[in-house]
């Protein structure tokens, strides 16, 4: 049967359905902020769907931007994109039952349900407790970012100034949401180590999810931080996402490293930084100290690839998620060796488990291949740099070529449709707008088998 909520004025809502609907509410009460003359610059005008957009793209945790944040909005307009984007990275189910706990609140069933569903844990059990780690989390090693960047800034600008920027960044860092206060993204800091590796660290935690974030602490805090010692789900996280940044960092340095516009002109450790960083950002944050817009057609290709993955479930990241991509690779290899079942690490994945990563992908390709393709007949833009925006926007990632500015509103509501898919998850989505139902007609039958030749 499928689970229901009850709602306002005694509408049924279903959890995905509570889901969407308050990510659609934040969204358009953002943009009404931000469309405020008090929200930008002197002379800047902002239409509704370009703040619409803008609030989207901070709350889908995205960063793609059709006006320059640092120059177009005010620091009220700025402050607000900041607490868009720590709602979408916090999730809004966690900032209410955060407000739920402080007024002293019951968390019923029906919250509980809807917390399930956007922190997409497997059972009931524990999540409040889940919701005080993931706030736990959050603002600790946001404050800890924060702290290193004041650090850093405090010599260079206005006290005031460098607390502000400082916080700001490492907002956008841990919620994988590239939004930049400094100017043309990172480029001029492409050599400072410190903020290199504060800002990728701040990446790296928020988009390997709460859930693996929380056990490495606690196994650490009991001295029982062995490999073998990690839960299986938390095994596939940390592998599959050290293979993506290492194949990353090779891919990187080798395409881009002889290129005059982007690694070429760097020398050494400052070379290295970049690579780094660009194997760190591309999957989910939307940050860049070397110009997108210079690197070459494979380098783009390839980080299409990485941003469709995306960051791992549970995190602040979007994509079709880590352990998603793993799975389906994982089937592929058992298949190839003639196992009957998926396994990884000594362990059998669920039938069901398997099945759900491929309606994942497939939903995915789906809609990013339909709007890509609409996209193309609208604008006269080359195909890699539209491919690569829509993927973008699906993933929540926010690396651009530069053309977000350039689209036409129909585009850019499907950019903002995008975001939203992409940070609900198609599947959700799919609940949210599938009919109610009780079952299927005769639901408990097994039918008879029949043979489809495949391959």
């Amino acid at each position: 049967m499928v689970r229901r909520i009850a709602g306002l004025s005694g509408w049924k809502l279903r959890p995905a359905q509570v889901l969407g609907l308050g990510y659609l509410i934040v969204i358009l009460g953002g943009g009404l902020l931000l469309q405020m003359p008090a929200s930008c610059q002197p002379g800047v005008q902002l239409s509704f769907l370009d703040a619409v957009f803008m609030a989207t793209s901070a709350t889908c945790v995205t960063g793609l931007s059709v006006l320059d944040v640092a120059t177009s909005f005010s620091t009220f307009g700025q402050l607000v994109i900041m607490l868009l984007i720590q709602i979408g990275g916090l999730g809004i189910m966690t900032i209410s039952t955060l407000f739920a706990l402080l007024l002293g609140k019951r968390i019923g069933l029906r919250h509980r349900l809807a917390i399930q569903e956007e922190l997409n844990t497997i059972t009931l059990s524990g999540v409040v407790r889940l919701i005080r780690l993931v706030l736990g989390l959050s603002l600790g090693l946001e404050i800890l970012g924060a702290g290193f960047l004041f650090i850093r800034w405090m010599g260079k600008m206005p006290i005031g100034q460098a607390l502000y920027f400082a916080v700001f960044h490492s907002v956008s860092a841990f919620n994988n949401a590239g939004f930049v206060i400094l100017g043309p993204n990172l480029e001029a800091y492409v050599g400072d180590v410190l903020v290199n590796i504060v800002l990728s660290l701040l990446v790296i935690a928020g988009g390997l999810g709460f859930l693996v974030i929380g056990e490495l602490l606690l196994k650490s805090l009991l001295l029982r931080s062995s490999f073998r010692r990690l839960s299986l789900h938390s095994k596939l996280v940390l592998v599959t996402t050290s293979l993506l940044m290492a194949s990353s960092f090779v891919f990187v340095f080798c395409v881009e490293g002889n290129n005059p516009l982007t690694l070429g002109p760097l020398e050494g450790e400052t070379k290295l930084l970049a690579t780094w960083f660009q194997s760190v950002s591309p999957r989910t944050a939307g940050f860049s100290t070397i110009p997108v817009d210079g690197m070459r057609a494979a380098t783009l290709f390839f980080f299409i690839f990485l941003m469709f993955i995306g960051a791992s479930p549970g995190s602040t990241g979007g994509g079709i998620k880590t352990t998603t991509a793993a799975c389906l690779v994982m089937t592929v290899i058992s298949t190839i060796k003639g196992q009957s079942d998926t396994v990884v690490f000594g362990r059998r994945i669920p039938e069901t488990t398997v099945r759900k990563a491929l309606s994942i992908v497939i939903l995915a390709l789906v809609l990013v291949l339909t709007v890509t393709l609409v996209m193309l007949v609208i604008e006269d833009l080359p195909v890699l740099d539209v491919i690569f925006e829509v993927v973008s926007a699906f993933s929540t990632t926010g690396l651009s070529t530069g053309i977000t500015p350039l689209l036409s509103s129909s585009s850019k509501l499907l950019l903002i449709i995008l975001m939203f898919v992409g940070r609900i998850g198609p599947v959700t989505l799919a609940l949210a707008l599938g009919r109610k139902f009780h079952g299927f007609p005769g639901s408990g039958v097994r039918y008879p088998e029949g043979t489809v030749i495949v391959g």
